[in-house]
Protein backbone atom coordinates (compact mmCIF):
# COMPACT_ATOMS: atom_id res chain seq x y z
CA UNK A 1 0.00 0.00 0.00
CA UNK A 2 3.06 2.58 1.07
CA UNK A 3 4.65 1.71 -2.84
CA UNK A 4 0.86 2.29 -4.01
CA UNK A 5 0.14 5.65 -2.60
CA UNK A 6 3.68 6.47 -3.70
CA UNK A 7 2.86 5.85 -7.00
CA UNK A 8 -0.25 7.53 -6.60
CA UNK A 9 0.96 10.40 -5.55
CA UNK A 10 2.83 10.37 -9.16
CA UNK A 11 -0.24 10.16 -11.08
CA UNK A 12 0.53 6.48 -12.07
CA UNK A 13 -2.86 5.50 -13.99
CA UNK A 14 -2.48 1.76 -13.21
CA UNK A 15 -2.75 2.54 -9.38
CA UNK A 16 -5.53 4.68 -9.82
CA UNK A 17 -7.51 2.62 -11.81
CA UNK A 18 -6.52 -0.26 -9.27
CA UNK A 19 -7.44 2.45 -6.56
CA UNK A 20 -10.92 2.99 -8.24
CA UNK A 21 -11.72 -0.57 -7.78
CA UNK A 22 -10.55 -1.46 -4.31
CA UNK A 23 -12.88 2.06 -3.30
CA UNK A 24 -15.84 0.31 -5.12
CA UNK A 25 -15.60 -3.37 -3.49
CA UNK A 26 -15.03 -1.55 -0.31
CA UNK A 27 -18.00 0.41 -0.49
CA UNK A 28 -20.10 -2.37 -1.84
CA UNK A 29 -18.62 -5.15 0.50
CA UNK A 30 -18.34 -4.38 4.38
CA UNK A 31 -16.75 -7.27 5.12
CA UNK A 32 -14.28 -7.00 2.34
CA UNK A 33 -13.23 -3.96 3.92
CA UNK A 34 -12.97 -5.12 7.08
CA UNK A 35 -10.88 -7.65 6.18
CA UNK A 36 -8.34 -6.18 4.23
CA UNK A 37 -7.99 -2.48 5.27
CA UNK A 38 -9.28 -2.18 9.12
CA UNK A 39 -6.51 -2.47 11.73
CA UNK A 40 -7.55 -3.22 15.49
CA UNK A 41 -5.47 -3.73 19.17
CA UNK A 42 -5.91 -7.44 19.95
CA UNK A 43 -4.65 -7.95 23.65
CA UNK A 44 -2.27 -10.69 22.72
CA UNK A 45 -1.11 -9.98 19.83
CA UNK A 46 -1.25 -6.19 19.35
CA UNK A 47 -2.24 -4.15 16.09
CA UNK A 48 -3.12 -6.59 13.78
CA UNK A 49 -5.32 -6.56 10.64
CA UNK A 50 -9.17 -7.12 11.81
CA UNK A 51 -9.65 -10.75 10.06
CA UNK A 52 -13.22 -11.81 10.96
CA UNK A 53 -13.87 -15.49 12.12
CA UNK A 54 -17.04 -17.31 10.35
CA UNK A 55 -19.71 -16.47 12.99
CA UNK A 56 -18.31 -12.26 12.85
CA UNK A 57 -18.80 -12.20 9.27
CA UNK A 58 -22.00 -14.26 9.42
CA UNK A 59 -23.16 -11.36 11.92
CA UNK A 60 -22.26 -8.39 9.76
CA UNK A 61 -23.74 -9.70 6.83
CA UNK A 62 -27.22 -9.81 8.75
CA UNK A 63 -26.19 -5.99 10.32
CA UNK A 64 -26.66 -5.21 6.61
CA UNK A 65 -29.27 -7.41 5.46
CA UNK A 66 -32.17 -6.04 8.40
CA UNK A 67 -32.85 -3.10 9.35
CA UNK A 68 -33.36 -4.28 12.78
CA UNK A 69 -31.37 -6.39 14.58
CA UNK A 70 -30.71 -7.22 18.28
CA UNK A 71 -28.08 -9.52 19.08
CA UNK A 72 -27.25 -12.08 22.01
CA UNK A 73 -23.45 -12.35 22.60
CA UNK A 74 -21.42 -14.07 24.58
CA UNK A 75 -18.50 -12.35 26.44
CA UNK A 76 -15.35 -11.29 24.50
CA UNK A 77 -16.70 -12.00 21.30
CA UNK A 78 -15.46 -8.70 19.55
CA UNK A 79 -19.01 -7.76 18.67
CA UNK A 80 -18.05 -4.60 19.77
CA UNK A 81 -15.28 -3.75 17.57
CA UNK A 82 -17.80 -5.44 14.56
CA UNK A 83 -19.94 -2.92 15.41
CA UNK A 84 -17.30 -0.40 15.47
CA UNK A 85 -15.96 -1.06 11.76
CA UNK A 86 -19.75 -1.26 10.58
CA UNK A 87 -20.40 2.36 11.49
CA UNK A 88 -17.06 3.63 10.33
CA UNK A 89 -18.09 1.90 7.15
CA UNK A 90 -21.30 3.24 6.80
CA UNK A 91 -20.05 6.86 7.46
CA UNK A 92 -17.03 6.70 5.15
CA UNK A 93 -19.05 5.19 2.10
CA UNK A 94 -22.42 7.04 2.74
CA UNK A 95 -23.19 11.02 2.42
CA UNK A 96 -24.40 12.64 5.10
CA UNK A 97 -25.09 9.96 7.55
CA UNK A 98 -25.09 10.09 11.32
CA UNK A 99 -24.42 7.04 13.55
CA UNK A 100 -25.56 7.52 17.41
CA UNK A 101 -23.77 4.54 19.38
CA UNK A 102 -24.89 5.23 23.05
CA UNK A 103 -23.32 3.17 25.51
CA UNK A 104 -23.93 2.37 29.12
CA UNK A 105 -21.29 4.72 30.80
CA UNK A 106 -19.14 7.37 29.57
CA UNK A 107 -15.74 5.36 29.77
CA UNK A 108 -17.74 3.07 27.66
CA UNK A 109 -18.73 5.47 25.12
CA UNK A 110 -15.26 6.79 24.90
CA UNK A 111 -13.85 3.79 24.35
CA UNK A 112 -16.06 2.88 21.00
CA UNK A 113 -15.00 6.37 19.69
CA UNK A 114 -10.88 5.38 20.64
CA UNK A 115 -11.57 2.40 18.54
CA UNK A 116 -13.33 3.90 15.71
CA UNK A 117 -10.23 6.49 15.52
CA UNK A 118 -7.55 3.62 14.93
CA UNK A 119 -9.49 1.76 12.64
CA UNK A 120 -9.94 5.36 10.50
CA UNK A 121 -6.04 6.56 11.39
CA UNK A 122 -5.05 3.15 10.03
CA UNK A 123 -6.69 3.32 6.54
CA UNK A 124 -4.95 4.40 3.77
CA UNK A 125 -5.06 8.26 2.75
CA UNK A 126 -7.19 7.58 -0.25
CA UNK A 127 -9.62 6.11 1.72
CA UNK A 128 -10.04 8.53 4.07
CA UNK A 129 -12.61 11.26 3.90
CA UNK A 130 -11.23 14.44 5.97
CA UNK A 131 -12.64 15.21 9.51
CA UNK A 132 -13.94 18.04 10.52
CA UNK A 133 -14.78 17.29 14.39
CA UNK A 134 -12.54 15.30 16.39
CA UNK A 135 -13.19 14.79 19.76
CA UNK A 136 -13.23 11.70 22.51
CA UNK A 137 -17.28 12.00 21.62
CA UNK A 138 -17.80 12.97 18.33
CA UNK A 139 -16.06 12.08 14.85
CA UNK A 140 -16.94 13.84 12.33
CA UNK A 141 -16.10 13.84 8.26
CA UNK A 142 -16.54 16.32 5.39
CA UNK A 143 -18.77 14.18 3.31
CA UNK A 144 -21.22 15.18 6.04
CA UNK A 145 -21.53 11.71 8.03
CA UNK A 146 -20.85 11.83 11.91
CA UNK A 147 -20.42 9.31 14.56
CA UNK A 148 -21.44 10.55 18.35
CA UNK A 149 -21.08 7.89 20.69
CA UNK A 150 -22.47 8.80 24.03
CA UNK A 151 -23.57 7.86 27.96
CA UNK A 152 -27.39 6.84 28.55
CA UNK A 153 -29.33 9.23 30.36
CA UNK A 154 -33.05 9.05 30.97
CA UNK A 155 -33.02 11.75 28.31
CA UNK A 156 -31.33 10.42 25.76
CA UNK A 157 -33.73 9.01 23.44
CA UNK A 158 -35.22 12.92 22.73
CA UNK A 159 -31.55 14.01 21.61
CA UNK A 160 -30.96 10.99 19.07
CA UNK A 161 -31.65 11.72 15.60
CA UNK A 162 -29.88 8.74 13.42
CA UNK A 163 -29.70 7.22 10.36
CA UNK A 164 -27.97 4.27 12.02
CA UNK A 165 -28.63 3.68 15.87
CA UNK A 166 -26.26 1.12 17.85
CA UNK A 167 -27.37 0.05 21.74
CA UNK A 168 -24.42 -1.34 23.02
CA UNK A 169 -24.79 -3.51 25.96
CA UNK A 170 -28.49 -2.71 25.98
CA UNK A 171 -29.33 -4.97 28.94
CA UNK A 172 -26.77 -2.57 30.80
CA UNK A 173 -28.30 0.90 29.80
CA UNK A 174 -30.34 2.35 32.64
CA UNK A 175 -33.37 3.92 31.17
CA UNK A 176 -33.36 1.83 28.21
CA UNK A 177 -37.48 1.36 27.92
CA UNK A 178 -37.76 5.38 28.54
CA UNK A 179 -35.02 6.07 25.68
CA UNK A 180 -36.70 3.49 23.20
CA UNK A 181 -40.03 4.75 23.97
CA UNK A 182 -38.77 7.95 22.71
CA UNK A 183 -36.16 7.13 20.02
CA UNK A 184 -38.06 3.95 18.43
CA UNK A 185 -40.32 6.10 16.54
CA UNK A 186 -37.77 7.99 14.91
CA UNK A 187 -36.63 4.43 13.40
CA UNK A 188 -40.03 3.82 11.71
CA UNK A 189 -39.27 6.19 9.00
CA UNK A 190 -36.20 3.98 7.89
CA UNK A 191 -33.40 4.71 10.39
CA UNK A 192 -30.65 1.16 11.11
CA UNK A 193 -31.04 -0.47 14.83
CA UNK A 194 -28.25 -2.58 15.82
CA UNK A 195 -28.96 -4.32 18.93
CA UNK A 196 -26.53 -5.71 20.64
CA UNK A 197 -25.77 -7.35 24.60
CA UNK A 198 -24.61 -10.11 27.02
CA UNK A 199 -27.32 -10.52 28.85
CA UNK A 200 -28.05 -9.85 32.64
CA UNK A 201 -30.92 -11.40 33.99
CA UNK A 202 -34.40 -11.65 32.87
CA UNK A 203 -37.33 -9.68 32.66
CA UNK A 204 -35.73 -6.61 31.60
CA UNK A 205 -36.19 -4.46 28.19
CA UNK A 206 -33.26 -6.12 26.50
CA UNK A 207 -34.51 -9.78 27.58
CA UNK A 208 -38.51 -8.63 26.38
CA UNK A 209 -36.81 -7.48 22.90
CA UNK A 210 -35.21 -10.56 22.20
CA UNK A 211 -37.76 -12.64 23.26
CA UNK A 212 -40.41 -10.92 21.16
CA UNK A 213 -38.14 -11.04 18.30
CA UNK A 214 -37.85 -14.50 18.47
CA UNK A 215 -41.43 -15.08 18.17
CA UNK A 216 -41.70 -12.36 15.60
CA UNK A 217 -43.48 -9.75 17.47
CA UNK A 218 -41.34 -6.71 17.26
CA UNK A 219 -39.78 -6.43 13.78
CA UNK A 220 -36.55 -7.01 15.07
CA UNK A 221 -34.10 -10.17 13.66
CA UNK A 222 -32.39 -11.80 16.20
CA UNK A 223 -29.29 -12.86 16.20
CA UNK A 224 -27.61 -15.83 18.45
CA UNK A 225 -23.74 -16.58 18.67
CA UNK A 226 -22.19 -19.39 20.95
CA UNK A 227 -18.78 -19.06 21.86
CA UNK A 228 -18.40 -22.78 20.67
CA UNK A 229 -17.80 -20.48 17.29
CA UNK A 230 -14.81 -18.34 18.65
CA UNK A 231 -11.64 -20.05 17.45
CA UNK A 232 -9.72 -19.04 19.80
CA UNK A 233 -12.20 -20.31 23.05
CA UNK A 234 -12.35 -23.90 20.87
CA UNK A 235 -10.64 -25.49 18.51
CA UNK A 236 -11.71 -25.32 14.82
CA UNK A 237 -10.07 -26.26 11.08
CA UNK A 238 -8.17 -23.95 9.38
CA UNK A 239 -7.21 -21.84 12.27
CA UNK A 240 -3.34 -24.07 12.80
CA UNK A 241 -1.54 -20.33 12.65
CA UNK A 242 -4.08 -19.10 15.66
CA UNK A 243 -3.16 -21.86 17.67
CA UNK A 244 0.76 -21.53 16.88
CA UNK A 245 0.62 -18.05 17.94
CA UNK A 246 -1.38 -18.92 21.19
CA UNK A 247 1.47 -21.34 21.84
CA UNK A 248 3.98 -18.99 22.02
CA UNK A 249 1.90 -16.48 24.14
CA UNK A 250 3.87 -15.70 27.86
CA UNK A 251 2.06 -17.73 29.53
CA UNK A 252 1.11 -20.36 26.54
CA UNK A 253 -2.59 -20.30 25.67
CA UNK A 254 -3.83 -23.81 25.19
CA UNK A 255 -7.18 -23.39 23.29
CA UNK A 256 -8.09 -27.74 24.74
CA UNK A 257 -8.19 -26.22 28.01
CA UNK A 258 -9.84 -23.10 27.57
CA UNK A 259 -12.99 -24.10 28.85
CA UNK A 260 -12.11 -25.61 31.42
CA UNK A 261 -10.16 -23.04 32.55
CA UNK A 262 -12.32 -20.28 32.17
CA UNK A 263 -14.73 -22.35 33.92
CA UNK A 264 -12.42 -22.39 37.18
CA UNK A 265 -12.96 -18.40 37.19
CA UNK A 266 -16.52 -17.91 37.42
CA UNK A 267 -19.70 -18.92 39.47
CA UNK A 268 -21.79 -21.35 37.84
CA UNK A 269 -24.85 -18.38 37.09
CA UNK A 270 -21.40 -15.67 36.09
CA UNK A 271 -20.32 -18.53 33.54
CA UNK A 272 -24.48 -18.98 32.32
CA UNK A 273 -24.64 -15.33 31.70
CA UNK A 274 -21.39 -14.00 30.54
CA UNK A 275 -20.13 -17.00 28.37
CA UNK A 276 -23.60 -19.11 27.28
CA UNK A 277 -25.77 -16.54 27.15
CA UNK A 278 -28.15 -17.87 28.91
CA UNK A 279 -31.27 -16.06 30.38
CA UNK A 280 -32.06 -18.53 32.62
CA UNK A 281 -31.62 -17.96 36.06
CA UNK A 282 -29.15 -15.21 35.98
CA UNK A 283 -31.65 -12.69 37.65
CA UNK A 284 -32.47 -13.15 41.42
CA UNK A 285 -35.45 -15.54 40.35
CA UNK A 286 -37.49 -17.08 43.09
CA UNK A 287 -36.91 -20.77 41.46
CA UNK A 288 -33.23 -21.50 41.36
CA UNK A 289 -31.70 -21.49 37.53
CA UNK A 290 -30.66 -25.06 37.22
CA UNK A 291 -34.49 -26.30 37.87
CA UNK A 292 -36.23 -23.52 35.78
CA UNK A 293 -33.14 -24.42 33.35
CA UNK A 294 -34.05 -28.31 33.38
CA UNK A 295 -38.51 -26.60 33.45
CA UNK A 296 -37.70 -25.05 30.22
CA UNK A 297 -36.00 -27.48 28.55
CA UNK A 298 -38.90 -30.52 29.51
CA UNK A 299 -41.34 -28.06 28.60
CA UNK A 300 -44.34 -30.19 25.79
CA UNK A 301 -45.22 -28.48 23.15
CA UNK A 302 -47.31 -31.58 22.44
CA UNK A 303 -50.40 -30.26 23.14
CA UNK A 304 -53.80 -29.07 20.99
CA UNK A 305 -56.00 -25.88 21.73
CA UNK A 306 -59.79 -25.28 23.08
CA UNK A 307 -61.78 -22.18 23.31
CA UNK A 308 -59.79 -20.37 20.30
CA UNK A 309 -56.08 -20.89 21.93
CA UNK A 310 -57.24 -20.23 25.41
CA UNK A 311 -56.75 -23.41 26.36
CA UNK A 312 -53.73 -25.93 26.33
CA UNK A 313 -54.83 -30.04 26.70
CA UNK A 314 -51.61 -32.04 27.12
CA UNK A 315 -53.61 -35.34 28.04
CA UNK A 316 -57.21 -36.26 28.25
CA UNK A 317 -58.92 -37.70 31.38
CA UNK A 318 -57.77 -41.10 32.32
CA UNK A 319 -60.41 -43.67 33.48
CA UNK A 320 -60.07 -44.21 37.65
CA UNK A 321 -57.69 -41.24 37.94
CA UNK A 322 -59.19 -38.21 40.11
CA UNK A 323 -58.13 -34.64 39.25
CA UNK A 324 -57.71 -30.94 40.69
CA UNK A 325 -58.73 -27.79 38.73
CA UNK A 326 -57.47 -24.75 40.42
CA UNK A 327 -58.59 -21.30 39.23
CA UNK A 328 -57.47 -17.90 39.63
CA UNK A 329 -60.06 -15.48 38.07
CA UNK A 330 -59.87 -11.79 36.84
CA UNK A 331 -62.98 -9.41 35.55
CA UNK A 332 -62.12 -10.34 32.11
CA UNK A 333 -60.89 -6.85 30.56
CA UNK A 334 -57.63 -7.37 29.61
CA UNK A 335 -55.61 -6.62 32.69
CA UNK A 336 -54.74 -9.49 34.68
CA UNK A 337 -55.11 -13.24 33.29
CA UNK A 338 -57.47 -15.72 34.30
CA UNK A 339 -56.46 -18.77 34.71
CA UNK A 340 -56.38 -22.53 35.65
CA UNK A 341 -54.37 -25.78 35.68
CA UNK A 342 -55.48 -29.41 35.96
CA UNK A 343 -53.49 -31.62 37.43
CA UNK A 344 -53.91 -35.63 37.90
CA UNK A 345 -53.86 -36.56 41.85
CA UNK A 346 -52.56 -40.04 40.42
CA UNK A 347 -48.81 -39.00 39.38
CA UNK A 348 -48.67 -35.29 39.53
CA UNK A 349 -48.72 -34.36 36.12
CA UNK A 350 -50.53 -31.06 34.69
CA UNK A 351 -52.88 -32.27 31.97
CA UNK A 352 -54.11 -28.76 30.79
CA UNK A 353 -54.42 -25.10 31.13
CA UNK A 354 -56.07 -22.26 30.57
CA UNK A 355 -55.05 -18.56 30.50
CA UNK A 356 -56.69 -15.39 29.06
CA UNK A 357 -57.44 -11.95 29.91
CA UNK A 358 -60.54 -11.50 27.71
CA UNK A 359 -63.13 -14.26 29.21
CA UNK A 360 -65.70 -13.06 31.69
CA UNK A 361 -66.50 -14.06 34.76
CA UNK A 362 -69.74 -15.93 33.86
CA UNK A 363 -68.17 -17.76 30.71
CA UNK A 364 -65.01 -18.59 33.15
CA UNK A 365 -67.25 -20.00 35.03
CA UNK A 366 -68.96 -22.05 32.33
CA UNK A 367 -65.51 -23.24 31.17
CA UNK A 368 -64.41 -24.36 34.54
CA UNK A 369 -67.91 -26.32 35.41
CA UNK A 370 -67.51 -28.22 31.34
CA UNK A 371 -64.06 -29.12 31.93
CA UNK A 372 -64.00 -30.44 35.53
CA UNK A 373 -67.24 -32.45 34.86
CA UNK A 374 -65.47 -34.03 31.77
CA UNK A 375 -61.96 -34.86 34.12
CA UNK A 376 -64.57 -37.17 35.81
CA UNK A 377 -65.86 -34.42 37.93
CA UNK A 378 -62.67 -32.87 39.19
CA UNK A 379 -62.07 -31.32 42.84
CA UNK A 380 -62.60 -27.52 41.67
CA UNK A 381 -60.79 -24.87 43.98
CA UNK A 382 -60.74 -21.20 43.50
CA UNK A 383 -59.41 -18.38 45.02
CA UNK A 384 -62.16 -16.42 46.70
CA UNK A 385 -60.53 -12.95 46.71
CA UNK A 386 -62.53 -10.25 45.41
CA UNK A 387 -64.36 -11.15 42.12
CA UNK A 388 -63.32 -14.89 43.07
CA UNK A 389 -66.38 -14.87 45.29
CA UNK A 390 -68.28 -14.03 42.39
CA UNK A 391 -66.59 -17.10 40.38
CA UNK A 392 -67.93 -19.49 43.49
CA UNK A 393 -71.45 -18.19 43.27
CA UNK A 394 -71.43 -19.15 39.37
CA UNK A 395 -70.11 -22.69 39.62
CA UNK A 396 -72.02 -23.12 42.90
CA UNK A 397 -75.55 -21.86 42.22
CA UNK A 398 -76.21 -21.43 38.77
CA UNK A 399 -73.83 -24.08 37.26
CA UNK A 400 -74.36 -26.51 40.47
CA UNK A 401 -71.21 -28.22 39.84
CA UNK A 402 -70.98 -30.88 42.69
CA UNK A 403 -67.02 -30.74 43.65
CA UNK A 404 -66.01 -27.65 45.10
CA UNK A 405 -63.26 -27.92 47.70
CA UNK A 406 -63.90 -26.59 51.05
CA UNK A 407 -61.16 -25.03 53.55
CA UNK A 408 -61.36 -26.68 56.85
CA UNK A 409 -64.13 -23.63 58.26
CA UNK A 410 -66.41 -25.28 55.02
CA UNK A 411 -65.94 -22.09 53.18
CA UNK A 412 -65.53 -22.84 49.20
CA UNK A 413 -62.43 -22.31 47.47
CA UNK A 414 -58.79 -20.42 49.26
CA UNK A 415 -58.79 -17.30 50.44
CA UNK A 416 -55.39 -16.36 49.94
CA UNK A 417 -53.65 -13.78 52.07
CA UNK A 418 -49.60 -12.56 52.60
CA UNK A 419 -49.48 -14.86 55.02
CA UNK A 420 -50.51 -18.18 53.75
CA UNK A 421 -48.92 -16.93 50.59
CA UNK A 422 -45.65 -17.43 51.62
CA UNK A 423 -46.20 -20.97 52.30
CA UNK A 424 -48.20 -21.53 49.25
CA UNK A 425 -45.21 -20.96 47.15
CA UNK A 426 -42.54 -22.81 49.60
CA UNK A 427 -45.07 -25.79 48.73
CA UNK A 428 -45.01 -24.83 44.97
CA UNK A 429 -40.76 -24.19 45.14
CA UNK A 430 -40.56 -27.43 47.10
CA UNK A 431 -42.51 -29.76 45.03
CA UNK A 432 -41.18 -28.47 41.71
CA UNK A 433 -37.78 -29.00 43.17
CA UNK A 434 -37.95 -32.65 44.86
CA UNK A 435 -40.11 -33.82 41.38
CA UNK A 436 -43.28 -34.59 42.20
CA UNK A 437 -45.22 -32.55 39.91
CA UNK A 438 -44.51 -32.38 36.21
CA UNK A 439 -44.99 -28.95 34.60
CA UNK A 440 -45.82 -29.28 30.68
CA UNK A 441 -46.66 -25.45 30.16
CA UNK A 442 -43.98 -23.06 28.79
CA UNK A 443 -46.29 -20.38 29.34
CA UNK A 444 -45.73 -21.09 33.27
CA UNK A 445 -42.33 -21.47 32.84
CA UNK A 446 -42.08 -18.21 31.44
CA UNK A 447 -43.51 -16.49 34.45
CA UNK A 448 -41.25 -18.31 37.14
CA UNK A 449 -38.84 -16.69 34.65
CA UNK A 450 -39.96 -13.34 36.00
CA UNK A 451 -41.05 -14.44 39.59
CA UNK A 452 -38.17 -12.63 41.47
CA UNK A 453 -37.36 -12.00 44.81
CA UNK A 454 -37.01 -8.10 45.29
CA UNK A 455 -33.60 -7.24 46.16
CA UNK A 456 -34.59 -3.77 48.21
CA UNK A 457 -37.70 -5.41 49.91
CA UNK A 458 -37.52 -9.23 50.09
CA UNK A 459 -41.05 -9.72 48.81
CA UNK A 460 -41.63 -12.42 45.94
CA UNK A 461 -42.93 -10.70 43.29
CA UNK A 462 -43.75 -10.62 39.33
CA UNK A 463 -41.02 -8.58 37.89
CA UNK A 464 -42.00 -4.91 36.62
CA UNK A 465 -44.90 -5.40 33.94
CA UNK A 466 -45.07 -9.19 34.43
CA UNK A 467 -48.01 -11.18 35.55
CA UNK A 468 -48.25 -14.22 38.61
CA UNK A 469 -51.44 -15.23 37.29
CA UNK A 470 -50.11 -19.22 35.97
CA UNK A 471 -48.08 -19.39 39.37
CA UNK A 472 -50.85 -18.66 41.90
CA UNK A 473 -53.57 -20.95 40.19
CA UNK A 474 -50.40 -23.43 40.14
CA UNK A 475 -49.34 -22.90 43.46
CA UNK A 476 -53.23 -23.46 44.65
CA UNK A 477 -53.62 -26.61 42.58
CA UNK A 478 -50.16 -27.24 44.38
CA UNK A 479 -52.07 -27.27 48.05
CA UNK A 480 -54.83 -29.18 46.85
CA UNK A 481 -52.84 -31.65 45.14
CA UNK A 482 -51.02 -32.11 48.39
CA UNK A 483 -53.85 -32.38 50.96
CA UNK A 484 -56.11 -34.91 48.55
CA UNK A 485 -52.92 -37.37 48.40
CA UNK A 486 -52.46 -37.07 52.14
CA UNK A 487 -55.97 -38.26 52.82
CA UNK A 488 -55.73 -40.65 50.52
CA UNK A 489 -55.26 -44.55 51.33
CA UNK A 490 -51.38 -45.91 50.76
CA UNK A 491 -51.48 -49.90 50.61
CA UNK A 492 -48.80 -50.50 53.52
CA UNK A 493 -45.97 -53.10 53.10
CA UNK A 494 -45.99 -56.42 53.87
CA UNK A 495 -44.92 -57.24 57.29
CA UNK A 496 -42.16 -59.75 56.65
CA UNK A 497 -41.33 -60.34 60.36
CA UNK A 498 -44.81 -62.27 60.47
CA UNK A 499 -45.24 -65.94 61.04
CA UNK A 500 -48.46 -67.58 61.34
CA UNK A 501 -48.67 -67.93 65.60
CA UNK A 502 -49.01 -71.99 65.75
CA UNK A 503 -44.89 -71.40 64.93
CA UNK A 504 -43.97 -67.86 65.86
CA UNK A 505 -41.75 -68.99 68.74
CA UNK A 506 -41.34 -72.88 67.34
CA UNK A 507 -38.28 -74.53 66.14
CA UNK A 508 -39.84 -77.66 65.26
CA UNK A 509 -42.88 -78.53 63.87
CA UNK A 510 -44.77 -81.65 63.85
CA UNK A 511 -46.13 -83.49 61.07
CA UNK A 512 -46.91 -86.79 58.97
CA UNK A 513 -45.15 -88.88 56.56
CA UNK A 514 -45.93 -90.56 53.71
CA UNK A 515 -45.96 -93.96 55.58
CA UNK A 516 -48.37 -91.76 58.30
CA UNK A 517 -45.97 -91.93 61.00
CA UNK A 518 -45.64 -88.45 63.18
CA UNK A 519 -42.55 -87.27 63.14
CA UNK A 520 -40.98 -83.78 64.05
CA UNK A 521 -39.11 -81.31 61.44
CA UNK A 522 -36.69 -78.72 62.19
CA UNK A 523 -37.86 -75.80 60.85
CA UNK A 524 -35.34 -73.48 62.35
CA UNK A 525 -33.45 -72.63 58.50
CA UNK A 526 -37.64 -71.15 57.48
CA UNK A 527 -37.46 -68.37 60.06
CA UNK A 528 -33.86 -67.26 59.06
CA UNK A 529 -33.70 -63.91 56.97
Amino acid sequence: LLQTEKNIMNNNSEDLEWIAQEFKKCSRNCEYFTNNYIKVVHPMRGLVNFKLYPFQARILDEFQDYRLTILRKFRQAGCTTLMAAYALHFCIFGTNKRVAVLSKGDAEAKEVISRIKIMYEELPFWMKPKTTRDNDHTLSFENGSSIQSKASGKQSGRSISASLLILDEAAFIEHIDTIWAAVGPTTSTGGRVVCLSTVNGIGNWFHKMYTQALEGDNGFHPIDIKWQEHPEYKRQKGFDWLYEQMETCNPPINVDKWEEQTRRKHSYKEWLQEYEASFLGTGETYIEGEILRNLKENCSQDYWIKYNNRMRVWEDPQPNHEYVLAADPSIGRERDYSAFHIIDIYNGKQVAEFYSNRTPINEFAKIIADEGRLYNTAFVCPERNGIGNNLIYFLQEELEYENLVMDSKRDIGIMITQKNKENLLADLEHNIRAGKVLINSDRLVNELLTFIIDSDTGRIKPDTNCHDDLIMSFATAINTFNNLRGNAFIEKAEDKTYMPPGIRNAHTYKMKTSNDELTEENIEWLLRN
